[in-house]
């Protein structure tokens, strides 16, 4: 029979009253020679720590009544250790009180911006379409923020004219700055993806748009496809992780291109841009992009995460649970918190022809 330890919040929660206790029972077995009295005051300073002002208002009474009682008890009262030992504790309950209360302000501060981040996010990375003609997706993403679903990684899929497009990127550096940086790259593929012809016009559209905001070294990678015709994918590589095409009988594939490109926003260096590539892209096969914090997670014994030997994972019948299985693994696999974002985005052909009408997303 399995057992539930307790929650280190309610082991926290505890701590002032065990606090207090310890102290008295300590008082009335050693005798007021020991001058454990004022210690009954780490009750209020522990409840300032992890509760609000309220909750520390009240230790802080029930820690005065407390030393009053053992104070009569020791006949402290007769001298002035008594109420000295009083006005120790109500200063530290005084202290508990506005640190308490700093606190809860900066938590609640910090809670809104949270709030405001993640709108942002969600504004940005929208949820990607169920289906467009036979390819069906999926998206899975993961902050290395702590308890904050905002990052550097970006994604998008556009239906355009010239067949379906998408985008996976990583910009470099973290939280809002990055979150800024990403909004610059979505909101310019998501115009150029219909109006550009080729993924080169489309990479050299997104290059401008970034060396008018970017300031400084500031890159984004970034991985460009294109889906056209029912047999063939097409890349643009700008120093991106090459991604993974999982075919129908199981093998995977890599394609990289011929040469890798500078990042976005160094391509304005005098540099050559990238040069497309093709692949087969047949009914049954499937195309995972990522970023590189899904390549570069490692295990305990520092191992990477062994992304060919999961593609295993992506058979499940749907989509969506094709990528959880694999978000699952990488989670287990990853030792601690993870240290960089991670965005995957999975594309399945299920056969027919790419031309098709958007499904609204759920």
């Amino acid at each position: 029979m399995n057992v539930d330890k307790p929650s280190g919040s309610a082991v926290l929660a505890w701590t002032p009253w065990a606090a207090m206790t310890v102290v008295a029972v300590a008082d009335v077995i050693a005798g007021p020679d020991v001058g454990f009295l004022p210690l009954v005051s780490l009750g209020p300073a522990f409840a300032s720590l992890i509760g609000d002002w309220r909750r520390t208002a009240l230790i802080g009474v029930v820690a005065l009544a407390l030393t009053v009682a053992l104070g009569l008890y020791d006949g402290l009262f007769e001298g002035r250790r008594g109420l000295t030992a009083c006005l120790s504790v109500a200063g530290v309950t005084g202290v508990g009180l506005a640190a308490a209360v700093l606190r809860g302000r900066r938590e609640a501060e910090l809670a809104s911006v949270r709030s405001i981040a993640e709108s942002a996010q969600r504004v940005l990375l929208r949820p990607v379409p169920l289906t467009v003609g036979p390819l069906q997706m999926a998206v899975s993403y993961t902050s290395a923020i702590a308890e904050a679903r905002i990052g550097g990684d970006l994604y998008e899929v556009v239906a355009s004219p010239y067949g379906v497009r998408v985008i996976v990127g990583d910009v470099q550096g973290k939280g809002l700055a990055a979150v800024e940086t990403a909004a610059v790259v979505l909101g310019a593929f998501r115009e150029a993806a219909h109006d550009e012809p080729d993924l080169v016009a489309l990479g050299e559209r997104l290059e401008r748009s970034l060396s008018r905001e970017l300031q400084g070294e500031k890159f984004v990678t970034a991985v460009l496809a294109e889906i056209r015709t029912r047999e063939e994918a097409v890349f643009l590589n700008f120093g991106h992780p090459a991604p993974m095409v999982v075919r129908a009988d199981g093998t995977v594939d890599f394609p990289e291109p011929a040469s890798y490109a500078l990042p976005l926003g160094l391509g304005m260096h005098g540099t050559d841009g990238p040069q497309p590539y093709s692949v087969a892209f047949v009914p049954g096969d499937q195309l995972l992009l990522y970023t590189d914090g899904v390549t570069e997670a490692r295990d305990e014994n520092d191992a990477f995460y062994p992304l060919a030997q999961r593609a295993c994972l992506l058979h499940e019948p749907d989509v969506h649970d094709a990528l959880e299985a694999l978000r699952r693994d990488l989670s287990e696999h990853a030792v601690g918190p993870p240290h960089d974002d991670a965005a995957m985005l999975l594309v399945r052909h299920q056969g027919g022809t790419v031309d098709g009408e958007w499904r609204k997303p759920r």
